[in-house]
């Protein structure tokens, strides 16, 4: 893809949807970077703690829930940046996967990412995988309807029908 459908991505829906994928998914992208360029390692992928905001739901108001540990790593390719923060989850790809991302992001900032394609099928994945989830929780939802009724002005429907 040219650099203009590249930089109509939103870097927040572009680093989510690198985020949610599959570290060989990721992998497959930074490797072709990786063939035309030479990126450069800043920083390697290390483990850090950072601290989680959340926003409390009635006054608004931002606030620090705690610390979790993350992944994080710097890269550069021809001068440009990329950077890479992810939520440490226990596999052993974590690191590989950081280092990938932050490969990624550099090439992205640098208008050179040219698998946008590859990267809009992920998140088309991404997305049934999340409609698949949501309906098998929609079956076990309970309707409570008929708690909003009012009760029958005939106590014999209780009593199963004799009076």
């Amino acid at each position: 893809m040219v650099r203009e459908e590249v930089e109509k991505m939103d870097k927040r829906r572009f680093t989510k949807i690198l985020a949610k994928a599959e570290c060989k998914e990721v992998s497959v992208l930074s490797a072709v970077i990786q063939e035309r360029h030479n990126p450069i390692i800043v920083k390697e992928p290390e483990k850090t703690l950072t601290m989680i905001k959340m926003r409390e739901p009635v006054k608004q108001s931002l606030f620090y829930i705690g610390e979790v540990i993350v992944y994080e790593a710097v890269v550069e390719i021809d001068g440009t940046q990329g950077m890479a923060v992810l939520m440490c989850s226990g596999a052993e790809e974590d690191a590989a996967k950081v280092l990938d991302m932050a490969i990624i992001d550099a090439a992205f900032n640098k208008g050179i990412f040219i698998q946008l394609d590859l990267l809009l099928e992920l998140e088309r994945q991404q997305n049934d995988q999340t409609m698949r989830e949501n309906a098998l929780h929609l079956k076990t939802m309970v309707n409570f309807e008929s708690m909003d009724q009012a009760p029958p002005s005939d106590l014999s429907a209780f009593k199963g029908g004799t009076k």
